[in-house]
């Protein structure tokens, strides 16, 4: 039986987006990126893998109205990777009924991919279901990639001897100096903390960063890391790389 689950468990990955929230800085509605989720689900989807998508309490979930090319922002216009998603009665439905986290199992899937958002910083920074999630992903040696505000949670995940998972660890999330534009395009501070600045105070841990809005992701052993929403399918090519596809 193990050895059916294993081979089943190859071509299947979990993607984890946040529940819906509400903004304490803001007031604004919020949740996960498009691009973050449709960019990676893209490449998995392309190199054979299937994705299923989970979120901590389950059920429907939705994503930041600026992500959203049909926005009247138009801050996302031309991302048409997400524009074909949404539009697709069949993707569309993956994102109206996801799976609860407590449902989910590491061992049906060879890796995990979490998307980023304003949402994670509410949803995934205390929430343990999603620490475990992670640390049972990598404790178990398969693939645990974190991108853009998702990567808050790496500042509190701990392994089972008690440790941070990124200590001794090479890894990136969303940076000040994008988090500088972002408040100064709104006029007012968007997010309740800064992931760099908590990041580099911690002590055996290399947080890096690169410019602004570059595609920008790391990997260091099973653990796979991007900057922010341009970094998605970078992050994911990595996920693919290392599961050997």
């Amino acid at each position: 039986m193990s050895s059916t689950v294993d081979i089943l468990s190859e071509k299947k990955i979990l993607m984890v987006v946040s529940d819906p929230a509400t903004s304490g800085q803001t007031g604004w509605p919020i949740g996960f990126w498009w691009a973050e989720l449709t960019h990676a689900f893209w490449e998995f989807a392309e190199n054979g893998y299937q994705v299923e998508i989970a979120s901590p309490a389950g059920g429907p979930v939705r994503a930041d109205s600026w992500s959203d090319p049909r926005d009247e922002s138009g801050y996302s216009a031309s991302d048409l990777i997400s524009l074909g998603f949404v539009n697709s009665p069949e993707h569309a439905k993956l994102v109206a009924n996801t799976a609860a986290l407590g449902e989910v199992d590491h061992v049906d899937y060879s890796a995990v991919f979490l998307v980023g958002g304003q949402g994670p910083m509410y949803t995934f920074y205390e929430n343990e279901r999603v620490h475990d999630v992670v640390r049972d992903f990598y404790e178990a040696g398969k693939i645990t990639a974190v991108v853009c505000h998702a990567t808050c949670v790496l500042l509190r995940v701990r392994l089972a001897d008690g440790s941070l998972l990124v200590n001794g660890k090479t890894w990136t999330g969303f940076a000040n100096s994008e988090e500088d534009f972002a408040d100064d395009y709104v006029g007012q501070s968007i997010q309740p903390f800064r992931i760099e600045t908590e990041a580099r105070k911690l002590t055996g841990s290399n947080f890096i960063v690169q410019g602004a809005f570059r595609a920008h992701a790391v990997r260091d052993g099973n653990l796979i890391t991007g900057q922010q929403q341009y970094s998605g399918a970078q992050a994911a090519r990595l996920v693919i790389e290392a599961l050997g596809r």
